[in-house]
């Protein structure tokens, strides 16, 4: 269960962080759109073979606290945590 504590920033500083994720052919990017901790849902802008698309997922919480969703066919855990703000 994701619970909104003082631990978990506000869903603000978020917003648009990215990640690239390698899938074994070609990196994918995904940035952060927004984080509904109410929901336990996040939404992501992810780029795919020159495709965007905003996709949503379950946003889950593992025995250690960090925020992840799972990708792809194998489902891969992707860290909140692992985005980063990128800077012109």
């Amino acid at each position: 269960m994701v619970e909104k504590n003082s631990e978990v920033p506000d869903s603000r500083s978020y917003y648009l962080k990215e990640f690239q994720y390698f899938d074994g052919e070609c990196d994918i990017t995904f940035n952060i759109v927004e984080i509904d901790f109410d929901k336990k849902s996040i939404h992501v802008a992810v780029t795919d073979r020159g495709k965007i698309s905003v996709r949503e997922y379950d946003l889950r919480q593992d025995d250690k606290g960090n925020l992840y969703f799972t990708y792809g066919c194998q489902y891969d855990k992707i860290q909140v945590n692992d985005f980063e703000t990128i800077n012109d």
